[in-house]
């Protein structure tokens, strides 16, 4: 497997919008060899996700895995590795919370992003059978803020309170406990 370089804000390729891939194409070796270092970028990289545009390839593909000894989300609820394609979300419920979010592109900055609280997600697994699940909480946090990459946005672009924004240092000294608070009480509810 081959690690990816992870574009950063700026760069062109993270304000477009990616296509759609067919079936064909996702089943090529060369599409499956692309997932498997998504993947293995998105470990190294201690990353929730990671979009195939965030690696330079502007189709509709991501990978999903919080594992429960992540250092930069220790408090996110597990998810098991999911791949993506042409992913569909739709809100469940008009409920929104403020997640605090931060991005491997967007080096050393987080911010305050309003997300809805129920989401339904339909997509396409990596070998093609379809996908369609519920997701709550600060789980359905992290299916939209990679599927935003997808369409051209990033993070930034939906922090509402610019005040909000913060060195991931300065996050964790005066913003992490009150956040971490509110996530716990968020998972209590939704269960993700």
């Amino acid at each position: 497997m081959t690690l990816l370089k992870i574009a950063q804000l700026g760069e062109p390729v993270l304000r477009q919008r990616s296509r759609d891939l067919t079936r064909a194409e996702l089943a090529a070796p060369d599409t499956q060899r692309f997932i498997d270092d998504l993947i293995e970028t998105m470990h190294d990289a201690d990353g929730a996700g990671l979009a195939a545009p965030q690696v330079f390839r502007p189709v509709r593909l991501c990978a999903i895995h919080v594992r429960g000894n992540n250092p930069r989300y220790p408090y996110k609820p597990p998810i098991p590795l999911t791949v993506l394609v042409n992913p569909v979300i739709t809100p469940l419920s008009d409920e929104q919370f403020d997640n605090e979010e931060g991005c491997l592109s967007v080096a050393d900055l987080r911010g305050s992003v309003k997300r809805y609280v129920h989401v339904r997600v339909q997509a396409w697994d990596r070998h093609g059978a379809e996908i369609d699940v519920e997701a709550k909480g600060l789980t359905a946090g992290t299916y939209q803020h990679e599927c935003d990459h997808l369409d051209g946005h990033v993070f930034v672009d939906r922090v509402t309170d610019p005040t909000t924004f913060s060195t991931w240092k300065n996050w964790e000294r005066h913003r992490k406990a009150a956040f971490v608070e509110r996530a716990t009480a968020l998972v209590q509810k939704w269960g993700g």
